[in-house]
């Protein structure tokens, strides 16, 4: 029944195209006829006129002849394109040109459907989406660029900033102590100490680079009579009362300060109450405090645990700004030991740096094992030993004694005044002096 109905509308579809088509010839063989019977009329008429046109009849038919033509080439190609549908719809089984008013899947079959879907139209669905080629391959996306990224470099300035401020602010608090003033009068007031004057000199710049500290800092010197101990500290008191100022500078000399053991207490109870007070103000004017104590050898027991208690304990911050210096002459016989038994051992060409970088290194540990034992103070305290003093550094003593006092620096003076000092025997091509530089002052006033 189906087949039966699409028979029926194709025949249909065919007898309606066939009598338009009939239509249309009779029409334009009216047209045809009309302008044909007009054309020879309007010669008739041209005859009966007295001059006759023979090109416009000519022109009239040649047009008409031409249109008939065009019209049968459009025939007969509606014509093919009419067989061929209708073959088609043959070979399917449904109208090509007329479409039900119900559609319906019945009668259809995969076959069919897939014959029915144009060959272009499935190469164009199995076809897989590709980018366009740029230059043989494909173009790599661009990463978006990330606004963290200049966070970053804003935090990389603010930290260089922030280490170049604190370089500077490290370099200003050295600059306030005027630690290579201190270096050059060291260098030329303390004679045969070089090395002891550089180890010194490399705790106080460590020390004062920065005003932040976990512990205050200790400087014990040893080292026999006359070697310049006191000399040495009485530079550096000199040199910071004109940094600091006078208020945060103690000089404490046992025997001056505290002759009588009995009252060490009261004086043990005076020097913390000192000391507190001239650490608080250091900390309100942001200085660092320098303390001395000559002669600490004749120290009571109880001065020693007082300034034990400040050095050791975790006091608070004020207590931990401040720089102890302790001169004595405990271990002195192990100096004098030392140097006299290795002088044949030091070579002539070593700098006063290396004999006292040697002379650290071996000496140290003995002396802070001996300093233990009298008091634990010295285990807080960095160690550095003072060496015996030799003639040539006796003759500078000399030399720069008559130069204050006004006398002519005579050379033979000099050393004849050299000469009535004491010395060890001559051990390895060194003369050591038994009381240093310490009656040059006498013998200078003599004069």
């Amino acid at each position: 029944m189906e087949l039966s109905d699409q028979d029926s509308s194709a025949t249909a579809s065919s007898q309606t195209d066939g009598e338009f088509e009939g239509e249309m010839d009779e029409e334009m063989d009216g047209a045809v006829d009309g302008e044909v019977e007009g054309e020879v009329e309007k010669s008739d008429k041209n005859r009966e006129s007295p001059t006759p046109s023979l090109s416009s009849l000519s022109s009239s038919l040649r047009a008409v002849i031409r249109i008939k033509q065009k019209y049968q080439a459009i025939k007969k190609r509606r014509q093919e394109i009419g067989l061929g549908l209708g073959s088609a719809a043959a070979l399917v089984g449904s109208a090509p040109r007329s479409s039900p008013k119900i559609f319906t899947f019945d009668g259809l079959t995969p076959s069919s459907l897939s014959s029915s879907v144009p060959l272009w139209n499935k190469k164009k669905k199995r076809k897989r989406v590709l980018f366009p080629n740029r230059g043989g391959c494909r173009a790599p996306p661009k990463p978006a660029q990330s606004r963290a990224k200049y966070c970053l470099y804003l935090l990389f300035a603010i930290v260089f900033i922030q280490v170049y401020n604190a370089i500077e602010n490290l370099d200003d608090h050295v600059l306030r102590y005027d630690l290579e003033g201190l270096e050059k009068t060291l260098r030329r007031e303390v004679f045969g100490q070089q090395g002891a004057v550089e180890g010194l000199l490399s705790h106080l710049k460590d020390y004062l680079s920065t005003y932040v500290h976990n512990k205050p800092l200790v400087v014990s010197l040893h080292g026999p009579s006359g070697v310049g101990k006191s000399h040495l500290g009485r530079l550096l008191a000199g040199h910071f009362r004109s940094v600091v100022g006078e208020t945060l500078v103690l000089q404490y000399y046992v025997l001056h300060h505290c002759p009588q053991e009995a009252d060490a207490l009261q004086c043990a109870s005076d020097l913390s109450a000192l000391i507190s007070e001239m650490v608080e103000r250091a900390e309100e004017e942001e200085k660092i405090p320098l303390f001395i104590f000559d002669e600490a050898e004749h120290m009571h027991g109880e001065i020693l645990d007082a300034l034990w208690q400040l050095v050791a304990s975790k006091q608070s911050n004020e207590y931990l700004n401040a720089i102890y210096l302790f001169l004595s002459n405990l271990g002195h016989t192990h100096i004098t030991k030392h140097m006299l038994h290795n002088s044949s051992s030091i070579s002539m060409s070593m700098t006063a740096s290396g004999r006292h970088n040697n002379l650290l290194k071996e000496l140290t540990p003995i002396l802070r094992n001996t300093l233990e034992k009298l008091h634990h103070l010295w285990t807080e305290a960095d160690i550095l030993p003072l060496g015996l003093l030799e003639k040539g550094h006796v003759m500078e003593c000399f030399l720069d004694e008559m130069t204050r006092e006004g006398f002519y620096p005579d050379h033979t003076n000099i050393e004849r005044l050299a000469g009535e000092i004491k010395y060890y025997p001559e051990v390895g091509g060194h003369e050591y002096s038994q009381t240093g530089c310490k009656q040059v002052v006498a013998k200078v006033n003599l004069l």
